[in-house]
């Protein structure tokens, strides 16, 4: 499966996203592994096997195993960082963000990629995940890299078009059964 037969099953009233993920395919201010790196990521953090099996069949051959194995890890080590951190920043008592984490997250400083490619990809997860320190320690060491509003602006629209693909989808498949 690919993207192409992925936008086959989102209906019309969500035309808008099948447009999205046709334009955003073709993106070019982002190299191939940060773009595609960022479609996995954000299909990874969605959960959503169709989507997932989608971009896996269209990330193949563009991304490196190492590069597959990153975004998977960005997703995965956001899932729980994303939620941890969230609740340090909404959490009323201040006790909180004066207390170590005490959670393993040793892929970030060394996720087997080039450190920008799998801060990006982490910031798309983040995007979804919803958690505002992170989209903001992401987006600070993003910028340290040299990247452009623009190159991090594409990586949260790709994010931003993958979950709602991925809410399509689940809404869909929910009212068939």
């Amino acid at each position: 499966m690919s993207l192409e037969s992925l936008k086959e099953h989102i209906p019309d009233y969500a035309k808008d996203i099948r447009l999205n993920l046709s334009s955003l395919a073709r993106e070019t201010v982002l190299d191939d592994q940060k773009k595609y790196g960022c479609f996995l990521a954000s299909a990874w953090a969605t959960g959503n096997d169709a989507l997932i099996r989608a971009i896996l069949g269209e990330v193949d051959g563009k991304l490196s195993p190492e590069a597959l194995s990153g975004a998977k890890a960005a997703a995965a080590v956001m899932g729980m960082n994303n939620v941890y951190y969230r609740f340090v920043h909404l959490a009323s008592a201040k006790d909180y963000k004066t207390l170590p984490a005490r959670l393993r997250m040793n892929v970030i400083a060394n996720p087997g990629v080039d450190k920008a490619d799998f801060e990006l990809w982490s910031l798309a997860v983040s995007a979804i995940n919803g958690c505002g320190m992170c989209i903001d320690a992401h987006e600070t060491e993003l910028k340290k890299h040299g990247l452009s509003a623009d190159q991090i602006q594409t990586a949260v629209r790709i994010a931003s078009v993958v979950n709602a693909a991925a809410s399509v989808i689940e809404a869909e498949t929910a009212a068939a059964a």
